[in-house]
């Protein structure tokens, strides 16, 4: 089984393809084009943007796409230098082999390749797959069991047998690998000059490696004809979009000692806060925010201060486990804000530091990420020096829901 911490993931988007089944269009490729108000490709990048195993993406275009990338970039979550934009060849083989070959030097384990023009993967998906690596698999394809009858047609047009569909799965992206092995099986099969692999698990099989399956999703179709645009963007601009806030609220009693944690941030001070935890009020009533997006119970429903493996745990746990939950329930964290209220210690020298952890932990823009500070003007406990309060506010957008 593999470590926790030595699964490393980058991301090859491939979109050098010229989609002529969709028909020719102004906005061009099919990846380009418009669902719910923005670029196909646009959505795709937000789910590996937002994704916090992505260490690093490689988007494969035409080189005669750059424009069109670029306008489609402004449309999704900034990826900053995460993300890295190569050209590709011919065919898909080729672009997917240049992809891996920009990701080489990058020092990661293992790799996804997503089409373009899949923007629906379930995060659950992902989360399936990061599963199947930790227990060994070098190879895993994402599939759903063909539910239709299957029929065989002779050279006239008629049906010439009907096909068992008793262990046929259908294959979808992201298609996802031990990187060093799907890279040498890539590079293998371009010597050979093979070219006739449909997908990327193919190669593996080739190349003798086994591929693992996990449960696919039924919503995450590829984009190949117009009527496949046209119900993508009637899925996403139907109705209103799903944007819900939550609220949370933490107190924690200050006791002679010497610091606070704060936003995960250890600030010196003659003071510290008392806790079954290391008491960091801010990310336990952001943990609560978040979990109030999804009707997910509150910080002590998941993580009661009764269960001694709790004691002096860092907070962080508590905010990465809620971030995972509201992702697994297909939701993006759009914003995350804190408010402190304390007479001491001085929250602005350490602002910046807290809100690089929040993005951090979050696994999102730092300019997605707010901390500010009051006093109470020495009313109350808080103006007493007697303990420290937060509220934190969450905004999550959900896809794929009903009101």
């Amino acid at each position: 089984m593999l470590a926790e911490n030595a699964l490393s993931c980058g991301v090859v988007i491939v979109a050098a393809g010229r989609g002529e089944r969709a028909g020719s269009h102004a906005d061009g490729p099919k990846q380009y084009r418009r669902i719910g108000g923005r670029p196909v490709i646009s959505h795709t990048l937000d789910l590996f943007v937002n994704w916090p195993h992505a260490k690093c993406i490689v988007v494969v275009i035409h080189p005669d796409d750059e424009a069109l990338l670029e306008a489609a970039r402004a449309a999704a979550l900034p990826a900053g230098d995460r993300l890295t934009v190569v050209h590709g060849g011919p065919t898909r083989q080729q672009s997917v082999l240049a992809g891996l070959e920009a990701l080489a030097a990058d020092g990661i384990s293992h790799v996804l390749i997503q089409d373009a023009v899949r923007p629906f993967v379930e995060p659950a998906i992902l989360e399936r797959t990061l599963t199947a690596f930790h227990h060994g698999a070098r190879a895993v394809l994402p599939a759903v069991a063909v539910a239709d009858t299957l029929k065989r047609a002779d050279a006239n047009g008629n049906v010439a047998e009907t096909v068992s569909r008793s262990g046929l799965f259908a294959a979808q992206t992201p298609q996802s690998f031990h990187f060093q092995t799907i890279l040498e099986a890539h590079r293998r099969a371009a010597a050979s000059a093979r070219t006739d692999f449909t997908d990327d698990a193919a190669i593996a099989e080739w190349a003798g490696v086994r591929v693992h399956l996990v449960e696919g999703g039924a919503g995450n179709v590829k984009l190949t004809l117009q009527k496949d645009l046209a119900m993508a963007d009637q899925r996403l601009s139907h109705g209103l979009p799903d944007v819900r806030t939550g609220n949370g609220y933490d107190v924690h009693q200050l006791v002679q000692g010497d610091g606070v944690t704060l936003c995960g941030l250890f600030i010196a001070h003659d003071q510290k806060l008392s806790g079954h935890s290391d008491a960091d009020v801010a990310l336990h009533a952001l943990t609560d925010a978040l979990l109030a997006t999804c009707g997910a119970g509150d910080i002590g429903d998941h993580f009661p201060p009764s269960d001694p493996q709790w004691k002096g745990a860092a907070s962080r746990i508590f905010l990465e486990h809620a971030a995972a939950i509201v992702r697994e329930k297909g939701g993006t964290i759009m914003n995350a804000d804190v408010s402190l209220i304390a007479e001491a210690p001085k929250v602005g020298p350490h602002r910046e530091a807290m809100r690089r952890n929040l993005a951090e932990f979050l696994g999102i823009a730092l300019d997605r990420c707010s901390v500010k500070a009051t006093t109470n003007e020495k009313i109350g406990f808080i103006g007493r020096r007697e303990g420290i309060a937060a509220i934190a506010t969450a905004t999550v957008v959900y896809k794929g829901s009903e009101a």
